[in-house]
Formats: C-alpha cells, structure tokens, sequence
C-alpha cells in the first residue's frame, strides 16, 4: 500500500474501534435501541446526499427488498446486539470478538455459497473459536449481572455480519459500495424509528452522550463508510479487509486510555489466537490474500 492508503486504513481502524468505546460511554444514557437508532439515522443524512449527487438514488430503489435483508443483518440487528452487550463487557473485549466477523464470513460462505474450505483457512475457523473460547473463559457467567450472554450477543453480531456479507455477494453483486452503505443506514433507521420513540429515555442525557452518538454517526458510521469504499477501490477488497487485525488494536487502546478499562493477559492472549485465526481463515496469513 502507499502511504496515503495507510493512513486511510489506520484512521478507519481508530474510527471503527473507537465505536466500542462511543457506544459503551453513552449508551447507559440513551438505551440501546435509541442510541442505534440516532447512529444510523446520522449516518443516513450524512451519506443520502453523497447518494443522490452521484444520481444513484434509482439504484437503490431497484434493490429495496435484497437491501432490506442486509440493513437488518450488516446494520441493525448488530449494532443493537453490540450496545446491549457493552453494558456488561468492556469496550476492548468486544472490539476483540469483533475479530471474528471474517470468520463466520468465511463459515457461513462455505455452508450457504460452497466456497471451499481448504486445511488452512479450517485451521482459522478453528483457532477463531478456541481464541472466543479463551477469551470467555472466565467471564462466561449466565448469572444476573454476568457477561455470559453479553458475549454470545456479540457471536451472534458478527454471525450476522458475515451473513450479510455473503448476501451481498449473492444478491448485490455490482451495485455500488455507496447504495449498500446508504440502503442499510437509511432502511435501519426507518425500521428503529418506533421502538426509538417508544424507548426513548425520560430523562435526557448530557452532552457527553449526545457527543458521542453524534460521532458514532457521522465518525463511525458515515465517514468511516467512505474511507473503506474509498481502500477498496484503490487497492481491493482483500487488502481493505486486513483493517480487521487493527480494531481489536484501537479499540483496547481507547477503552483502556478514556474508560480505565483493564487490559489483562487472557485478553491479550485471547485476541491474539483469534486474529491469527482471522488472519488464517481470510488468507492474509499463511496464503495468498483473498484465497
């Protein structure tokens, strides 16, 4: 990559991991569904008029019902998941399990699509689990209070986005980066608006939350959006995916700088077992990029 790619793909990272911390910090304040609610929602004016200025509005038309499925499945869904399962686990863990979105990518396109599973890329899906499994080791507690289903809530987030992943190459192949991006934001935000006002909290949250929600949308979300069309495009979708190895990076980082969270040996060595999964079930580590 050149420098100026990068740069791009470390600013997506810091932006995409610091929407852990972001939701973390306000969604005590908002609730969940609200606070999902306002990212897409600020995502979706952010990114509508990028959409109608490249004249790509009837595109999107055309393909409301596959775009529908992926905006419940690559937006709303879990994103929900992911705020719920903050209140009870820290930003940098979930950055962590994360991680794991190439890899049901790569399982869910096996069993749905018939790519094929090579020994390496099974070795990934492998080591993927076992990496969840340490991580979950001593925090798996089903209790009242524990995080037990905080972190199957975050399996099934990024079970969810490697199913949207291959429903995009199912029934989207060619449509533009931006139509994608634009129909899940704007499709999650018409379909949370209900229950957002319906849960909306009584009392209203300070300015700290409302800051945070704004930079989830047009940080996280929107501008965030851009930079990643923007990598695919000038060096390919395999190298654009490798901003997965530096998520779970930042959003320790941050969590542990403005949360005071701690970072411990089972999660460093957890996270390191399922990036090299990660990297081993995409290709980037032990193959050719993309295999």
């Amino acid at each position: 990559m050149k420098l100026r790619d990068l740069l791009d793909l470390t600013l997506l990272a810091a932006l995409w991991g610091g929407s852990f911390l972001f939701m973390r910090y306000a969604v005590p304040d908002f609730g969940v569904v609200p606070l999902i609610w306002l990212r897409v929602a600020l995502a979706s004016i952010c990114l509508l008029p990028l959409l109608l200025l490249k004249r790509q509005f009837g595109a999107l038309r055309r393909q409301a019902g596959a775009l529908t499925v992926m905006s419940l499945f690559n937006s709303g869904l879990p994103f929900l998941l992911i705020a719920w399962a903050t209140l009870s686990i820290t930003a940098g863990l979930a950055s962590i399990m994360n991680a794991m979105t190439p890899v049901f990518t790569a399982l869910i396109g096996a069993l749905w699509l018939g790519d094929r599973l090579d020994g390496r890329r099974s070795l990934g899906l492998l080591l993927g689990l076992a990496g969840v499994a340490l991580l979950a080791a001593d925090k798996a507690d089903f209790r009242p209070g524990g995080s037990g289903w905080a972190i199957v809530a975050m399996l099934l987030a990024t079970a969810c986005y490697g199913f949207a992943a291959n429903h995009t190459r199912r029934y989207l192949q060619g449509v533009p980066a931006l139509v994608n991006a634009t129909g899940t934001q704007l499709v999650s935000a018409l379909v949370l608006l209900p229950p957002a006002l319906w849960s909306w909290p009584e009392r209203m949250p300070g300015l700290g939350p409302w800051l945070a929600a704004l930079v989830l949308g047009v940080a996280c979300s929107a501008l965030a959006y851009l930079l990643f069309f923007r990598l695919i495009a000038r060096v390919g979708a395999s190298r654009a995916v490798t901003v997965t190895f530096l998520v779970p990076v930042f959003g320790t980082l941050w969590g542990a700088l403005f949360l005071g969270e701690p970072v411990t040996a089972s999660m460093l060595a957890g996270g390191a077992v399922v990036l090299l999964g990660t990297g081993l079930a995409t290709g980037v580590i032990g193959g050719r990029p993309g295999t």
